[in-house]
């Protein structure tokens, strides 16, 4: 059954009172059908094109069924995944309008701000946690949040996070979270991955459709302009000619790349457009400064990328301009319909060249229209070579493993192969390795000294031979040879070289070192290092070794 007021939805008073406070008069067709379903606790699949208020439909009984129940600190009782920041700022900007009445704590979780603010929220309790999936589980990692107390799971512009490649952080969020809880998902779109996510995290859901997937408003005026040249100053004349022909008020002017939104930006601003810009590489304190001025009126043209293209609730825009021609049909959609939302008028202008045929054919078959041009269109050769030819790389992803399309960038590494054949690269050379270097069971029994000799460092330079080489060496081979000669030769040497100076006289009349037994002269030193006392020849103790001059004598004093 059809509503047609706010209070036959099953809303609490204080929620109503903030709807009229807001100025709303009537649900929209989402809202109407959604509501009721997600009062009572039920799952829901809502589908519907972008602008019909499907924030709303899961704000208002989100509020209604948080005004029970207490948030414990690091335990949020309810959260919201939303694609991008500003989708995830304008959903806390709803709670703050349709909350005013409630003592909800919110907590938003983004990229771009400190940290330490965030924490401190959580640590505090909230009862509403709105987060980016990145940002979510960077918090959950750091032991800084706790996800069993979550009562109410929303995920919203699914496709989007799809398209920005968040589902599997989706489904680690979802596994960390208890499995009785109510989810409300919604999409404007539902490819086959968003399919299997609901048919996994989602218990008999109500599926809720008011309009076809992926269709434009009735309220939005489309038109095309065609532009003979592909060259991008002659598309920026075009759209500068578009700016003052039609009654623009304010205006949203898509690019494809961040690249050329910092060139369009220049470009008005030159030509006297009161114009900002807006794209993933700016700061969010940059971001949200240049939405506000938006909204105010400050700023009249805004130059974007895709970020601004999804869940974006700025009102009053009058007109949507593509100055590039979206890469897949659903973006199309989705950029137009910042305009004509809530019902009012819009107006969209899309600058076609011959390298966008085949995407205007997509276009016109998604959207079910033929397309209505500005000026002239293009001829039947015109569209006879644009069918033809492949369409013109202006910011179209790269295509990986293909070194032609990444255009020797970064990656290309020519012949010797991109990045992705360096492991098995790596792997074959460790397997030829492997297999020239002998097992140890197989290496055959070898002598000790080949061994010994095998394992002796090899010197790099070899030294000059000296004089006294020769010397050496004869008297060593000759020790190893004949010990009866080495022993002849120590005999028949001086015995000065081998006597030691004598000790100086200890306390108590003793002498420092060995005595010698039978005389009364200190023990020598032979040429081998050994201690002679008398005729008898003894080892040298440790401290016997060490040079005479280095040796402190002991001061005696008298008793």
């Amino acid at each position: 059954m059809q509503t047609t007021t706010f209070a036959e939805l099953g809303l609490s008073a204080k929620v109503l009172a903030a709807i009229d406070a807001a100025g709303y008069p009537a649900p929209t067709p989402i809202q109407a059908q959604a509501i009721p379903v997600a009062v009572t606790g039920r799952d829901v699949l809502g589908i519907a094109q972008t602008g019909t208020g499907k924030t709303a439909s899961f704000v208002l009984p989100m509020i209604t069924r948080l005004e029970t129940g207490r948030a414990r600190a690091r335990m949020p009782r309810s959260l919201i995944l939303a694609p991008t920041r500003e989708l995830a700022a304008q959903c806390a900007q709803s709670f703050e309008k349709y909350g005013v009445n409630h003592k909800l704590d919110v907590a938003l979780l983004i990229g771009g701000v400190s940290m330490d603010d965030q924490v401190r929220k959580l640590d505090r309790g909230v009862d509403v946690l709105i987060a980016t999936p990145g940002r979510l589980l960077d918090h959950f990692q750091r032991g800084r949040i706790m996800l069993m107390g979550v009562e109410i799971l929303v995920i919203d512009e699914a496709d989007r996070m799809l398209d920005m490649g968040f589902i599997p952080d989706i489904e680690k969020i979802c596994k960390l979270l208890p499995p009785r809880r109510q989810t409300l998902f919604f999409s404007a779109t539902m490819p086959p991955e968003i399919t299997r996510l609901v048919d996994q995290f989602l218990n008999d859901p109500a599926r809720i459709e008011v309009a076809r997937p992926a269709t434009t408003a009735k309220t939005i005026t489309q038109r095309f302009c065609y532009c003979d040249s592909a060259e991008d100053w002659a598309k920026r004349e075009v759209l500068r000619e578009l700016l003052r022909s039609l009654d623009v008020r304010n205006a949203i002017i898509f690019c494809n790349r961040k690249k050329d939104v910092a060139i369009l930006l220049k470009s008005l601003t030159k030509h006297g457009f009161n114009a900002g810009a807006l794209h993933g590489d700016m700061d969010q304190m940059s971001r949200m400064a240049t939405l506000d001025k938006f909204r105010a009126g400050e700023i009249a043209f805004l130059a974007a990328s895709d970020v601004a293209a999804r869940g974006l609730d700025i009102p009053d825009v009058s007109h949507v301009i593509n100055y590039d021609v979206p890469w897949q049909a659903d973006d199309y959609v989705h950029r137009i319909g910042r305009t004509g939302r809530a019902g009012k008028e819009g107006f969209s202008a899309t600058i076609v060249t011959s390298d966008d045929i085949k995407a205007i054919d997509s276009i016109a078959k998604l959207i079910g229209e033929e397309p209505k041009w500005i000026g002239e269109p293009p001829d039947e050769a015109a569209f006879a070579d644009g069918r033809s030819r492949k369409r013109r790389g202006r910011g179209a992803p790269a295509v990986r493993g293909r070194p032609e399309a990444r255009g020797g960038r970064s990656g290309d590494r020519g012949e010797r192969g991109s990045r992705r054949d360096v492991p098995e690269r790596r792997e074959a050379s460790r397997r030829i390795a492997r297999t020239d270097r002998p097992e140890i069971g197989d290496q055959p029994e070898i002598a000790d000294d080949s061994i010994i000799a095998s394992r002796r460092p090899v010197r790099r330079r070899e030294r000059a031979p000296q004089e006294g080489d020769v010397r050496r060496d004869e008297a060593t081979r000759v020790e190893r040879a004949a010990p009866e000669a080495r022993s002849e030769r120590q005999a028949q040497r001086p015995e000065h070289r081998s006597e030691r100076p004598p000790a100086p006289p200890q306390r108590g009349g003793e002498t420092r070192g060995t005595e010698g037994k039978g005389g009364g002269r200190s023990a020598g030193r032979d040429g081998r290092g050994h201690q002679r006392g008398g005729d008898e020849a003894t080892p040298l103790a440790f401290g016997d070794h060490m040079p005479a001059f280095l040796k402190r004598p002991v001061r005696v004093s008298a008793d």
